[in-house]
């Protein structure tokens, strides 16, 4: 496990959107560069809110995919 800053794991784009610079999983969803997302909660994490936005990661790497496991 490693401890990462929010901004090496997530692009945000002007809009407020954000976007995971390489492959990511959180609560059993899978996704990765190219996908934008915004007030989206993904297994009850919403990296929009004030509890994430900002925060350092707990990660994890699985096959090459970061699993994001818990917030500092």
């Amino acid at each position: 496990m490693a401890r990462v800053t929010f901004d090496s794991i997530f692009t945000q784009h002007p809009d407020g959107s954000l976007e995971p610079r390489q492959r990511i999983r959180v609560g059993g969803v899978e996704f990765g560069p190219g996908v934008n997302f915004k007030n989206t909660s993904f297994g009850g994490i919403d990296f929009h809110g004030p509890q994430f936005f900002g925060h350092d990661l707990e990660i994890k790497t699985d096959n090459g995919t970061i699993v994001v496991v818990g917030v500092y």
